[in-house]
């Protein structure tokens, strides 16, 4: 995910905002940099069981 960032506006429900909180003070990190790090886990995890996926500008 090296490269430009891109802004995104997330909406989560007040329990799941509490205890990721928890967690990214726990792991020392901010809460965005928490965030980054659970979905680079979770894209990893896909790509370990579907296989890769290509980036969009792959596909173009």
């Amino acid at each position: 995910m090296a490269g430009r960032k891109i802004a995104l506006q997330l909406r989560l429900d007040e329990k799941a905002h509490s205890k990721l909180k928890i967690i990214a003070e726990k792991e020392l990190r901010s809460l965005n940099s928490q965030l980054e790090y659970f979905i680079k886990q979770g894209i990893e995890g896909y790509e370990k069981e579907f296989g890769v996926v290509a980036n969009q500008d792959e596909h173009e």
